[in-house]
């Protein structure tokens, strides 16, 4: 039985990763040249352009036209136990939070939202979908949905302006109190590359979420959200506490 002999340009991409795993590469520091990493290696063009590839899509380099390939810097992270807006977690990056909308209507609730949302068939939801920019760098796209029976009028504001949760919050007088998440890691889809400007067949972080507020003294299921993050630009994170001794 023959060896299994792996991909030349696997060995190009170990061997950078390895670097970068031991911070012998500095963020946004210059990876060689490609014909430095084709002596380096004794390989082609092809296979070092192959390997800058891979590791541009999973976000641990990044190209400047005319001026080569750099280290990437750190990620963005998010505390997944706590519950905040988008436009709260880019502010505490330092960064410049915007955001685009994409539509905003008044529909009626379909099956999955009636049940995620505790609707009946005659009640209606606000949809919207937004891009969210830090810096001006597109982050994640969000498609939510509210039962508007809670929210009557909200499609009058600009959410490219507002902060959904302060206005919820602020003007509605809804505490938020609680959020069911899922995520999952998903190949972005054309549409969604075209809005996050990624490469199709990108990996992204989905998240389904249900968040819960108080209204009036009872909770209530208020939102229903869908938002697919770029895994190159977005960490997320857990601050996990031990509260019981380890059995021996």
């Amino acid at each position: 039985m023959l060896a299994y002999s792996p991909p030349k340009y696997l060995k190009v991409k170990s061997a950078i990763m390895e670097q970068l795993d031991a911070g012998d590469l500095e963020p946004h520091a210059a990876l060689p040249s490609e014909r430095e990493l084709m002596q380096s290696y004794d390989v082609s063009r092809i296979t070092v352009r192959k390997a800058i590839e891979e590791l541009e899509q999973e976000g641990l380099v990044y190209k400047i036209q005319g001026k080569g390939t750099f280290v990437a810097g750190e990620y963005k992270k998010q505390n997944l136990i706590s519950i905040t807006s988008c436009t709260e977690d880019v502010r505490k990056q330092g960064m410049i939070p915007t955001r685009k909308v994409l539509f905003s209507e008044v529909i009626d609730a379909d099956r999955k939202r009636q049940d995620r949302l505790m609707l009946t068939e005659t009640d209606k939801v606000f949809r919207m979908a937004r891009i969210y920019y830090a810096d001006g760098e597109p982050l994640n796209h969000t498609t939510v949905y509210l039962p508007y029976k809670f929210f009557p009028g909200i499609e009058t504001y600009d959410f490219s302006k507002f902060s959904l949760y302060g206005v919820l919050e602020e003007d509605y007088g809804v505490k938020i109190t609680r959020a069911e998440r899922t995520l999952e890691a998903v190949i972005a889809y054309e549409e969604i590359c075209r809005y996050l400007d990624v490469h199709n067949g990108v990996p992204l972080i989905l998240f389904n979420c249900i968040t819960y507020g108080e209204i009036r003294g009872r909770e209530y299921p208020i939102e229903n959200f869908k938002c697919y993050y770029r895994s190159d630009k977005f960490k997320f994170y857990i601050d996990q506490v031990r509260t019981t001794k380890f059995d021996k």
